[in-house]
């Protein structure tokens, strides 16, 4: 059990400035990756400044007070590495990969784009239009659209899971520079910031170059931690419907609220999804819509987790005179799962799958250091592999119906359609 990453191989450090910093070890490669976040998402911003921290994110790269825009893809060309900065709701990930030896170049570039961004004009420009260009392409994609739609059908305007982290094109075009500035200088500090190196490298040698980046930055204009408003479950059924003209298509999405990764039963759900939704051809939706019955392109359910309570949903691709046939048919599909419990034999098989997949997630330095940043962010200690297996066979099929009933409804959920208009 030692060869997992666990308490003993696991070196944790908190700097004097809040910044958690996990090193593990390996050898087995001459890379390194680093990966890490800070609390700096969407989640800070005003609805009608949707995509100022996904601009303040993608920003951070194009030039620094002391590396232009070309200087810094240069250094990372010639070393063969890469190192990016994107937002997500609750924080701003990044992450980066080099060989071993570029480890102290890595870590000096990572504290000059999150500490020093200069957000020049020129290059903001270029990646607010790029950004705009990306949003307008979107906006005539069919899954895109049935899945915005959803979003806003099933959160209230004042949540920010209502909202696109890209933002909009009514927001995007009037997000200012300055408006960057400030929300960089009110939400990026150390105060929440948790880094993650795996690879070829001596712990202490790591933990040492990343005092050396990043102790003395300190943020006391630093915003207040925000919490997400209360969500309740649909308590009937909410259709939305965005017409594509000219589309061969039409994408479904239908659900509801899941549980965060903080939830007990978050475990259960994730089990109890896989059966409906992910295992061998897409689960039973899969199974039922698209293999037997031949009415999608592709049919499957989704259970994100997160910091809050992301959607439990069930999205298909369809031919646009199977629409209300393949509704249907996830519905009896939701129905059954919540109605009676998963079999002995489903339950052992994806008990099996998830304990069994475990080891290839943790094959690459990428997948050893998302795990050990989300046993952090998610406050699930550093021992949590170690009683991994144990967890997901002490699951039984009544734990699995029972997180099924709580967050699924045949009677009342969010359905959003975009394609084609219906006769």
């Amino acid at each position: 059990m030692m060869s997992l990453p666990n308490a003993q191989n696991i070196t944790r450090e908190v700097l004097d400035n809040g910044i958690v910093v996990l090193v593990y070890e390996n050898f087995a490669a001459e890379s390194v990756v680093i990966s890490g976040s800070l609390g700096a998402g969407s989640l800070y911003e005003e609805a009608n400044k949707s995509g100022l921290a996904a601009l303040t994110a993608n920003g951070l790269m194009r030039g620094t007070h002391t590396r232009d825009f070309q200087t810094i893809a240069t250094l990372l060309e010639d070393i063969g590495a890469d190192l990016d900065v994107s937002a997500g709701v609750h924080r701003t990930g990044f992450g980066g990969k080099s060989l071993a030896e570029d480890l102290p170049l890595m870590i000096e570039l990572l504290a000059d784009v999150l500490r020093r961004p200069a957000f020049p004009s020129a290059p903001i420009e270029r990646l607010r239009g790029e950004t705009i260009t990306g949003l307008q392409i979107r906006s005539q994609d069919t899954r895109y659209r049935a899945r915005r739609a959803f979003h806003q059908h099933l959160y209230p305007q004042n949540h920010p899971y209502h909202y696109s982290v890209s933002g909009s094109l009514a927001t995007v075009p009037g997000i200012t520079i300055e408006e960057i500035q400030t929300f960089h200088a009110a939400h990026y500090g150390p105060e929440s910031m948790v880094i993650g190196i795996v690879g070829a490298v001596n712990a202490r040698d790591a933990i040492e170059r990343v005092r050396a980046a990043f102790a003395d930055w300190h943020n006391s204009d630093s915003a207040a931690a925000r919490t997400l408003p209360n969500v309740e479950q649909p308590r009937d059924i909410r259709r939305a419907f965005v017409p594509l003209a000219g589309k061969t298509q039409s994408d479904i999405v239908i659900g509801s609220f899941g549980p965060s990764r903080y939830e007990p039963d978050y475990q259960a759900a994730l089990l109890v999804n896989c059966v409906l939704g992910q295992f061998g051809m897409s689960g039973r939706i899969g199974e039922k819509v698209r293999e037997e019955l031949g009415l999608a392109y592709y049919a499957y359910s989704s259970l994100d987790g997160g910091m809050g309570p992301t959607p439990w949903r069930a999205i298909a691709g369809v031919n646009p005179a199977n629409v209300q046939l393949a509704i249907g048919r996830i519905i009896d599909e939701i129905k059954r799962i919540t109605d009676e419990p998963v079999s002995d034999e489903d339950l052992a098989n994806v008990q099996s799958f998830f304990v069994g997949r475990l080891p290839l997630q943790l094959e690459s330095n990428e997948g050893i250091a998302g795990t050990i940043l989300n046993m952090e962010l998610y406050d699930l200690g550093l021992d949590y592999l170690l009683s991994y297996r144990d967890r997901i066979y002490a699951l039984s099929t009544e734990d699995l119906l029972q997180a099924a009933r709580r967050y699924l409804n045949p009677n009342a959920y969010v359905l959003s359609i975009s394609g084609p208009e219906m006769n």
